[in-house]
């Protein structure tokens, strides 16, 4: 039998029994280790929605997550038991017109654990996952770091949509887990100035050990008054900003603080309805870009945690149980303790 976490409302998640699924051909059955939260698994919690999209129960819950193989489906040669993995947690149809052209992370049919319709979460003792998107971990990675490859791949995504490049100046609104990871991508593209900003002076200090230039405290309610305090404290209008908070004003800050001719991404997943200042987006050739998961980025991810060019570990501020999981949830919420990164075991 399996156990895993199933939320069935809103701040409704109760452990349950399920017996695992039958293995098809093109899967493994994976012994999960570690298992990562999330900001949108907070909003499904504590919500019930994400974005415009609204949970329908029952649903699993986590994303972030690294497992080990236990049992290969009959046509599975490229994994074995024994073989640590990181978990891509998508199933795209490869046959949409998206997936035909290279781009399955906007597969018209994919089904994503945990999204908002009910599809298992990766915070179970067992999954099943297709083959191919689980992918080994170098023996120097460990399961914690294999868990934190599904956010740092979404940080890589957005970079590569913005074209980082050696001397790219970088703008990051938020110092939470994205932003930090973002922070993380975009160093090692080569951005060779860059600032992060956060509401929180001690998530700004996290930033600073891990890497950025600069640091700016935000807050200000003026966002083209905080905008030129971003150009001063950078010497430099910055090329790309990495909006990473979702919030409003932040937002509207991005657009004022970025180059003519630069680019916004949207990394954090906002509300569905925001006021922006459109025109001077426009009228600067300012563009605005979307952000949905990540494509081809895990073994990026992967090559750059083995090979020690980034440092993912310092996310990690709090680790729990498996039977700890309300717990977790209610520290990552509330910030309890400086929490940037909640762990769950579930070995």
């Amino acid at each position: 039998m399996n156990r895993y976490p199933v939320l069935h409302g809103v701040n409704d998640l109760r452990m349950e029994s399920h017996p695992i699924p039958a293995l098809g051909p093109n899967e493994v059955l994976l012994r999960m280790s570690k298992v990562g939260l999330c900001g949108s698994d907070l909003s499904l919690m504590y919500k019930g929605k994400l974005g415009d999209y609204v949970m329908v129960p029952p649903l699993g819950v986590g994303h972030e997550a690294s497992g080990v193989v236990t049992k290969c489906g009959s046509a599975v040669t490229t994994l074995k038991p024994g073989d640590r993995v990181a978990v891509e947690p998508g199933d795209p149809c490869g046959k949409c017109e998206f997936c035909r052209s290279g781009h399955y992370n906007n597969c018209v049919t994919a089904s994503f654990h945990a999204s908002p319709v009910p599809n298992p979460g990766c915070l179970a003792l067992y999954f099943v996952h297709r083959a191919d998107f689980c992918f080994k971990l170098p023996d120097n990675v460990t399961q914690e770091e294999g868990a934190l490859i599904e956010p740092f791949a979404v940080a890589i995504h957005a970079c590569r949509r913005a074209r980082v490049t050696a001397g790219t100046t970088v703008l990051v609104c938020g110092a939470g887990p994205l932003g930090l990871l973002s922070l993380l991508a975009a160093k090692a593209m080569g951005a060779t100035s860059i600032l992060v900003t956060d509401v929180r002076p001690e998530r700004l200090e996290t930033a600073r050990k891990m890497g950025a230039n600069y640091t700016m405290l935000a807050g200000g309610a003026d966002p083209q008054k905080e905008a030129k305090r971003i150009e001063e404290v950078m010497g430099c209008m910055p090329e790309v900003t990495l909006e990473c908070t979702g919030v409003e004003v932040a937002f509207q800050t991005a657009i004022y603080a970025t180059r003519s001719c630069g680019a916004v991404l949207m990394v954090g997943l906002p509300s569905v309805d925001l006021k922006l200042p459109i025109v001077h987006a426009g009228l600067r050739e300012v563009d605005i870009l979307g952000v949905f998961r990540y494509l081809n980025c895990y073994p990026i991810a992967i090559d750059l945690i083995s090979k020690g060019v980034v440092d993912v570990k310092p996310l990690i501020t709090h680790r729990f149980k498996f039977d700890e999981f309300q717990k977790a949830f209610e520290f990552f919420r509330n910030g309890t303790d400086g929490a940037i990164k909640c762990m769950i075991s579930c070995d």
